[in-house]
């Protein structure tokens, strides 16, 4: 499985929406959008799990750059949580 990071989405945008949208490119295993845990909005981006390589490669080429709701949709593969730069530390208040 492939799990593609699909960002800049319209933030009316479901995980329904994207299930049917990358089923164009191949079988899609899951589809999740992130919301904001504290009101429960979307963030505008989410993540689309793809059932192999080809698939996933297909819809990167489909779907990426295209237009959704008047934003240009990104789609690429996810990166692993522990890629990502560390977060801002501050520190202990003084």
């Amino acid at each position: 499985m492939k799990k593609l990071y699909v960002g800049n989405l319209p933030y009316s945008v479901t995980a329904d929406d994207l299930t049917s949208m990358f089923s164009q490119a191949g079988a899609v295993a899951s589809a999740t959008i992130i919301s904001d845990k504290f009101s429960g909005r979307s963030k505008g981006f989410g993540f689309v799990e793809m059932e192999n390589d080809e698939e996933a490669a297909k819809a990167i080429e489909m779907f990426n750059e295209q237009d959704n709701g008047g934003r240009k949709m990104i789609v690429n593969e996810a990166r692993p949580l522990e890629d990502r730069p560390p977060r801002r530390d501050f520190g202990p208040r003084a």
